[in-house]
């Protein structure tokens, strides 16, 4: 079946079964390798993208529930303030989680722009194998201050 998705401010028309996961239509049908395959079940995080402004896991989201909503992923952040406190932070460690990571943690500062470390704590759930929770935190809040 054919989808027309708009990613990254742009149309791209696909023609895959309506139950295809999102992560592999942009990885697969649009060569766009940001969004990484974590678990496969939605609760690592690893693949979190931006539909209709929103973040979901992409691995286990299909592609016919996108609809006419915009999708974002991690190539549509060009010198984001949270990937500038990520390096000041020195936040990855193998770098794997990363770009899911900071998708929920863009999409956690649009919906609260100055949030509290509890904040983080409870809307911030991907999993980092390196453990880097402390500098992931600590990241979100030095890019809150630059807002």
């Amino acid at each position: 079946m054919q989808y027309t998705l708009k990613l990254n401010d742009r149309q791209h028309t696909v023609d895959v079964d309506p139950d295809t996961p999102l992560l592999w239509v942009i990885r697969d049908n649009l060569g766009l390798t940001g969004t990484k395959f974590g678990c496969g079940i939605a609760q690592c995080g690893a693949c979190t993208v931006h539909v209709g402004g929103q973040p979901v896991r992409s691995c286990s989201y299909p592609v016919s529930a996108v609809g006419t909503q915009s999708v974002r992923t991690i190539e549509n952040l060009q010198d984001h303030p949270v990937q500038q406190a990520w390096i000041e932070q020195d936040v990855p460690q193998c770098g794997y989680c990363q770009s899911g990571m900071i998708m929920a943690a863009v999409a956690l500062l649009e919906a609260n722009p100055n949030p509290a470390p509890d904040d983080i704590d409870r809307q911030i759930s991907n999993i980092c194998r390196c453990g880097t929770y402390n500098r992931v935190r600590s990241a979100i809040l030095a890019a809150a201050r630059r807002a």
